[in-house]
């Protein structure tokens, strides 16, 4: 069984320190170690992915969605618990996520590259299309720093397109930049996760998304999990809970 396995996620925890009725007020020095609370994040969830599998996770904002991914992408430890990837190499498309701002576009490719574990060769051979799916044009070649959300997105979509890893974590990112971005970089990204040999997991709101390219849907309430199974199963009962209130 473990051979056909993606990820494994078995009992995670993680926890937040927070300013518990922090006001702009009080000085920082004054701070008690009383006024920090700790914030139950991912609350004991476990679940496992197999190899080729798409699976989308949802939830309401603050329910662990996020947190989870990031724990999977080894960008958050756990408090405890543990994550296996199986040997696969990893990557996370979410915005704000892994760029230095300091350097160019075209150094962040490379950097990006040497991080998920591709040669500088193999980085190189890649760089001519990175550059063109990402339309920034001479913009590459400028700081990150000076680029709007929009560019930041398509050049961390880019990347992710066009080196290929086993496993691809997707975190509300489906609808970057403008129409015509948007249908081609959705395009793209359905014909990589829809490839049998690439595992994904999918963080969205969008219902659609998950029903087109989704095997399985992990529903995801305050940290635990609520209820994890096939696509239309899960969205059924999201969708009917969600509802509820305005059928009142």
């Amino acid at each position: 069984m473990e051979e056909k396995l993606a990820i494994r996620v078995k009992d995670l925890h993680i926890y937040y320190k927070v300013m518990a009725g922090f006001s702009i007020k009080k000085s920082l020095f004054r701070l008690k170690k009383g006024e920090l609370k700790s914030v139950h994040a991912v609350d004991g969830i476990s679940f496992e992915v197999k190899r080729g599998e798409i699976l989308g996770i949802l939830g309401l904002n603050g329910s662990g969605k996020s947190t989870t991914l990031r724990s999977i992408a080894g960008i958050l430890q756990p408090d405890s618990g543990s994550v296996e990837l199986f040997g696969n190499s990893i990557t996370l498309l979410s915005l704000g996520v892994g760029f230095n701002r300091e350097v160019s576009g075209r150094d962040n490719i490379v950097l990006s590259g040497m991080l998920l574990g591709f040669s500088e060769k193999e980085i190189m051979e890649k760089m001519d299309a990175i550059i063109e799916f990402s339309e920034l044009g001479n913009a590459i070649d400028m700081p990150v720093r000076t680029y709007s959300s929009g560019m930041e997105s398509k050049l961390s979509f880019a990347i992710t397109a066009m080196l290929e890893t086993d496993i691809v974590l997707i975190d509300e990112v489906l609808s970057v930049g403008d129409t015509r971005f948007r249908k081609k970089s959705y395009d793209k990204m359905k014909e990589i996760v829809l490839d049998e040999d690439r595992t994904a997991v999918i963080v969205s709101h969008q219902e659609s998304t998950l029903r087109e390219l989704c095997t399985q849907i992990l529903w995801m309430e305050k940290g635990r999990i609520r209820m994890i199974g096939p696509t239309e199963e899960v969205l059924e009962k999201y969708i009917a809970e969600m509802d509820a209130p305005a059928a009142k």
